[in-house]
């Protein structure tokens, strides 16, 4: 019996084609990926060629670059926290309850106001700092929080509610100190 045609499939692409589309959908994602890279995305492609290994070492740099970043930035956070938590350390009692809670810290930023409290669990003082905020002037732009173990970490922006007239500070800080007794 003879054999007839060849044993190629005609629905199954073809080695160079299935290669071909490889290369394409890599050359894609390299581009892609230059895109996200700030240096990468300011080089015209005529002037200055740049190697695909060129930018993906220079990608590779930059990521582990971020990554230190990251890690800095994670150092200096639990560095805060833990001076925030211990720098008043002669204020905790003897049970370790945390009595020195809550602290506030208000920062006059010219045309905001910046207020940090950190609380415990047990007594959240977030509604006492907006009422005085409102009180004396302020209003409310943004807040936010975290839990980190027993604490509460609150950061506060507001700024005048009428801008010529302004926030006094001075008193603003004063009936924030009244928090802690």
């Amino acid at each position: 019996m003879k054999k007839t045609g060849s044993n190629h499939d005609a629905t199954k692409p073809n080695r160079k084609t299935v290669e071909r589309n490889r290369r394409i959908h890599m050359k894609g994602l390299c581009f892609k990926l230059a895109s996200l890279i700030p240096d990468l995305q300011n080089i015209k492609p005529s002037r200055n060629m740049v190697s695909q290994q060129d930018k993906l070492d220079y990608a590779t740099r930059y990521i582990t670059q971020l990554r230190e970043r990251i890690e800095k930035l994670k150092r200096k956070k639990e560095q805060v926290a833990v001076s925030l938590g211990t720098g008043s350390c002669n204020m905790i009692d003897d049970t370790g309850n945390g009595s020195w809670l809550p602290v506030v810290d208000l920062r006059d930023l010219g045309s905001s106001i910046e207020v940090i409290l950190i609380s415990g669990l047990q007594k959240n003082f977030m509604h006492e700092v907006t009422c005085i905020l409102q009180e004396e002037g302020a209003e409310v732009v943004s807040g936010s929080f975290s839990t980190v173990g027993d604490k509460i970490f609150h950061t506060v922006h507001a700024q005048p509610k009428i801008s010529r007239i302004g926030v006094e500070t001075s008193r603003v800080w004063q009936r924030l100190q009244e928090l802690k007794n």
